[in-house]
């Protein structure tokens, strides 16, 4: 199974500050994901023509379940978080993040039925502030719908914010999730122009064995948004 977790930054290049969606599309189109996590995902917003992104996403690759979320209100529209997979969304719930009256954030928890397998995903885009992105963390994971699909296999993926990796260890840690995309010196995704930080991330349990994991580090990638995509390919067992 691949998952490919992706801030788009709306479409907007991070040097060129071009609105190109054909660009984040074709980046991720070459990596044949099955699930995709994306952040900073627009919907009617003027910087991007007013465009449906989600919808031109989907349809641009054909997956047959996505899920959409608004995080940011901009204007009429506003921006979020999106999953397409190729498997089927079974159970859906938006979890508002907001700490104490900061910019407005909400994670995606959807449950996934991978050929039988049942998949607990969540998709984020952590705050900036350190103890806010610690708050945030142990309030999803101790949140009554998160803890309702405890069955399932758990994969978190997503944009941490989390520049110094100290997310690692605390309520990951305490509900056995390990980091698959480590050390962060191998996973730098941001910005995308010239990587030194590893924003994004992806978390599994332990019935989730890591094949492979990459950045992309395409000349593509490295203009279509300010972050880099991250490929994880992993075996659930």
């Amino acid at each position: 199974m691949r998952i490919l977790s992706y801030n788009i930054h709306k479409g907007i290049g991070g040097r060129d500050r071009l609105y190109r969606l054909e660009r984040i599309i074709d980046v991720i189109r070459e990596q044949h994901a099955d699930i995709v996590c994306l952040q900073e995902v627009d919907r009617n917003v003027k910087r991007s023509g007013f465009d449906d992104q989600p919808a031109l996403l989907q349809q641009a690759f054909g997956y047959d379940f996505a899920i959409y979320q608004f995080n940011h209100r901009v204007g009429d529209g506003g921006y979020g978080n999106l999953v397409l997979s190729r498997f089927p969304i079974i159970r859906r719930h938006n979890i508002s993040l907001r700490y104490r009256g900061r910019k407005n954030r909400r994670a995606q928890l959807a449950l996934i039925d991978a050929r039988g397998v049942h998949i607990r995903l969540v998709n984020w885009h952590l705050g900036l502030g350190e103890a806010e992105r610690q708050w945030q963390t142990r309030h999803l994971l101790t949140h009554e719908s998160y803890r309702e699909y405890g069955d399932a296999v758990t994969l978190v993926a997503g944009d941490f914010n989390d520049w110094r990796n100290t997310l690692q260890s605390g309520a990951l840690a305490e509900q056995m999730l390990a980091q698959v995309s480590a050390p962060p010196s191998r996973f730098r995704t941001f910005p995308a122009y010239l990587p030194v930080g590893a924003l994004d991330k992806v978390f599994v349990c332990n019935r989730i064995a890591l094949q492979r994991a990459h950045v992309v580090r395409s000349t593509l990638a490295a203009r279509a948004s300010d972050h880099l995509p991250l490929v994880v390919d992993l075996d659930v067992k």
